[in-house]
């Protein structure tokens, strides 16, 4: 259920009832079949404010409204919300295969490839249709109804008014958009939960896009799915959101499972959800979920619609989306408010702050609207993302190195001074284990301990390998892995150098 109290008899928050206002005015001044778009944040009640608005037609027009989904959940959900507004509704679910008593009713709730079926079939004919609305109207597969409502308004509602197929803009469908109250305006209000970002840096070379724009699930799974990444996650979690709830979003069944291993093998409690899981299985996991204050829940994009859990206190982004829809829906599950929470987490292992800004910043939703194309182009790409990413040791790892007045090294600094004195690029990186091993060897009794430590830089090193490759324009997956080995062995090498120079 989105935002809205539960009273007996339904109210409307002020900036709903404007919204219903500003959309009820531009109906007015309209054509009879106009098409509109209203967009407005996850969370800030849109099943609400369609309920209202299939209740005013009704009673003002005397004609009958359908409310189109795309998921069987969803339907069930707005059939009761339309219900708490008294207005009488009939499911057509695959169950139902013709409609005789379609007259008992003003109002049809459909799964969108349930009535193209029936339509088709012309099993069912719904007579004197005056509103279409659609929910989550950024899927293309509601335009295939479109041409059996032609005389009728239609009204899509979405959080992202930006279509999830990019050759198929949603200005071609809708002649105007209205937007609604802003997210950063509903947390000021507090009707949203304020969010507390953290990402991490990842490389994300290794990804691949697919003809629909964003990341296969195929190089997900192979970057995700590795223990660098998955050990990455845990430490992500233990640093951040330990003994909170949590949600994490991974793209590929394969990567969910491998998580679920990893913190059950770490001692946490943690179940997997994936669309293979049936009805039943999905209800359990779903209860515990909601049951259990530490819980966590890894998943692939199954709960990014139709699922509400305001307990939620941490999401973990553990996957790259250039889908800025999906970027919303994931961040919104946990933007739920309660008497006890105003806040909640977010933890990016996918650069996807750093692509799509963040969360409750402003965004030009009628520039996305009109010019999608330029939006799409404009999206940042991957390696100006890294380029500008700065490692920041986390604290737990500073403080192991609390004897060395100085563990910071700049990479891009002392290239420009080597290249200034004409010497070999490759000193930059001698200098920069010469820097390491020192402060290992600072911070260590013994050779042994040293070593441990190196091992720790390893994110570190990572970073410092990058930045080099950039410098000398020769970024290539190989020469960075090579230069990484390389880099790592003679860190040993000359930590063990120290220890022996001491002796």
């Amino acid at each position: 259920m989105e935002l809205q109290k539960q009273h007996k008899e339904k109210t409307l928050y002020d900036y709903q009832l404007e919204d219903l206002n500003t959309i009820f005015k531009c109906l007015d001044e309209s054509d009879d079949n106009i098409n509109l778009l209203y967009q407005l944040p996850t969370g800030g009640g849109k099943t609400v404010i369609f309920s209202e608005i299939a209740r005013r037609f009704i009673n003002e027009s005397k004609k009958k409204v359908v409310v189109l989904t795309h998921r069987i959940e969803l339907s069930m959900q707005t059939s009761k919300m339309l219900k708490g507004f008294g207005v009488k509704n009939k499911i057509i679910n695959s169950e139902v295969k013709e409609l005789k008593d379609q007259n008992e009713f003003m109002c049809f709730v459909a799964m969108v490839e349930t009535l193209n079926n029936r339509l088709q079939e012309e099993k069912i004919e719904i007579n004197d249709i005056g509103l279409v609305i659609i929910d989550e109207a950024h899927y293309n597969s509601f335009r295939k109804l479109f041409k059996y409502f032609e005389k009728s308004i239609i009204l899509g509602v979405t959080a992202t008014p930006l279509s999830s197929n990019i050759k198929l803009p949603m200005k071609d469908n809708y002649k105007k958009l209205i937007v609604g109250e802003s997210i950063s305006s509903l947390i000021k209000q507090n009707f949203l939960a304020k969010a507390k970002t953290h990402n991490y840096d990842v490389s994300l070379r290794g990804l691949k896009l697919g003809i629909n724009g964003d990341y296969t699930v195929k190089s997900s799974e192979e970057l995700y799915g590795n223990n660098i990444m998955l050990s990455k996650l845990v430490s992500a979690y233990e640093e951040l959101a330990k003994g909170t709830k949590t949600l994490i979003f991974n793209n590929g069944i394969n990567t969910s499972r491998y998580v679920y291993e990893s913190f059950k093998k770490a001692g946490y409690q943690i179940r997997h959800l994936d669309n293979k899981n049936n009805a039943s299985e999905r209800r359990e996991i779903l209860q515990w979920f909601k049951e259990t204050p530490d819980a966590i829940l890894t998943s692939v994009s199954i709960l990014t619609t139709g699922f509400d859990e305001p307990t939620v206190e941490t999401i973990i982004l553990n996957r790259a989306t250039r889908s800025l829809t999906l970027y919303f829906q994931m961040i919104g599950r946990g933007s739920r408010i309660l008497p006890n929470k105003n806040e909640f987490s977010v933890i990016d292992l996918g650069n996807n702050l750093a692509r799509f800004g963040q969360w409750d910043a402003p965004i030009d939703w009628q520039e996305i609207f009109h010019f999608p194309d330029f939006y799409l182009e404009n999206i940042k790409n991957d390696e100006d993302i890294e380029r500008e990413f700065v490692y920041e040791m986390p604290k737990e790892l500073k403080a192991l190195f609390g004897k060395s007045k100085n563990i910071e090294f700049d990479i891009k600094e002392e290239y420009k001074k080597i290249f200034a004195q004409g010497k070999k690029s490759k000193l930059v990186l001698e200098r920069s284990i010469e820097q390491h091993a020192q402060i290992c060897v600072e911070n260590s009794e013994d050779v042994f301990d040293a070593r441990i430590l190196a091992k720790k830089l390893k994110e570190e090193i990572m970073y410092r390998v990058r930045q080099y490759s950039y410098c000398i324009m020769n970024n290539t997956k190989n020469y960075k892995e090579w230069l990484e080995e390389d880099y790592e062995r003679k860190l040993r090498l000359s930590i063990s150098q120290k220890f022996a120079a001491r002796m």
